[in-house]
């Protein structure tokens, strides 16, 4: 896998815990939980796109 592509699916997966995070926002239920476990990921995969483009 290329760098580029490498860096396509990180920018895929954060869009789809955002589009997750919005969902989950909105549902009657919400879980305080989860919506944290869901931004830690979103910002791991913040940091890694950061530093992949900074390096690349």
């Amino acid at each position: 896998m290329s760098i580029r592509e490498h860096l396509t699916e990180l920018e895929r997966r954060h869009e789809n815990i955002e589009k997750e995070l919005e969902s989950t926002k909105h549902h009657p239920s919400i879980d305080e939980l989860e919506i944290g476990q869901l931004k830690r990921q979103k910002l791991k995969l913040k940091d890694e796109i950061s530093r992949i483009r900074v390096s690349g």
